[in-house]
This record gives C-alpha cells, structure tokens and sequence, in this order.
C-alpha cells in the first residue's frame, strides 16, 4: 500500500472512530485483547424499514492468524 492511500485509510479510521466512539473502543477492545479460537462472533444489521438480518461465526485458528496481522498494520 503506498504512503499516500495509508494516509487516506487512517483519516477515513479516525472519522469512523470520532463518528462511532462507543463501537470503535467495542472493536477495539477485541482487536487489542484478541478473540480466541472457539468463540462465536454475532452480528444483526437492521436496514430502516426492514426486518433484522443476523449472521454469526466461530472463530478458528486461520482467523486469529488473520486478526493478529491486522493489529500488527495499526
């Protein structure tokens, strides 16, 4: 990624972050102390007018892999 999109993506983060403060510690507390294999994340996403639509996941070791070369980008 070139210097310039980083910078881009990390304004776009900071917006996010001053825009959803609550969320943002939320994810950040899971990025920060890890979600380990076996644990289910669950997510519902309610559109205006429409019904909730939930999906949910368990975390396997693949994803931890994932997660822990994410928070090395931040």
């Amino acid at each position: 990624m070139n210097p310039q999109s980083m910078l881009q993506l990390m304004g776009m983060i900071n917006t996010f972050r001053t825009s959803h403060p609550k969320f943002a510690s939320f994810i950040g507390m899971f990025i920060r102390d890890g979600i380990p294999e076996g644990s289910i994340i669950e997510i519902t996403v309610t559109k205006p007018g429409e019904d909730p639509v939930t999906t949910n996941m368990k975390v396997t070791a693949s994803d931890e892999e994932l997660l822990q070369s994410l928070k090395g980008l931040s």
